[in-house]
């Protein structure tokens, strides 16, 4: 399973499991594009499931470098290593 994880806005977030990880989501008429893995995060106190990042497609990459930032401290899994 890959935990998908939605950037819906600077500080809130959608989680889903899926089986894929297409490049392409959309949910409630936006349109969110694949901006990280997914991946694997190291092993820690749990088992992970690979990480897949998400934010609206129409983003540019210094926006969604804020949006990922500003999520980082309510989510946990976008401070895993990998």
């Amino acid at each position: 399973m890959i935990s998908a994880i939605l950037l819906i806005a600077h500080n809130a977030v959608e989680r889903e499991q899926r089986d894929d990880a297409p490049e392409l989501i959309e949910r409630n008429g936006i349109t969110f594009s694949l901006r990280g893995g997914p991946r694997l995060p190291r092993p820690t106190h749990r088992v992970w499931d690979e990480v897949a990042v998400y934010a609206p497609d129409e983003l540019s990459e210094e926006e969604f470098q804020e949006w990922y930032e500003s999520n980082r401290p309510n989510v946990e899994e976008l401070n895993l290593h990998y």
